[in-house]
């Protein structure tokens, strides 16, 4: 078998499960988008705080 005949093969294998995929309604798409954006703000926020608050600490120690 050669490359081009397994790369159309891939191709083809890969547009079947395509069309097996359960695609998300646009609602659904806003909704998790905003979660992700949410906790990914969160998340910086947190890890940003921890991140001063260590390095004052460590800060104080060394003086």
């Amino acid at each position: 078998m050669g490359f081009v005949s397994r790369v159309r093969e891939f191709i083809r294998e890969a547009l079947v499960e395509f069309r097996k995929v359960t695609w998300p309604s646009r609602q659904e798409l806003v909704n998790s988008t905003t979660v992700v954006i949410v906790l990914t703000i969160v998340l910086a926020l947190f890890l940003g705080g921890v991140d001063i608050g260590l390095a004052r600490i460590v800060e104080r120690i060394l003086r």
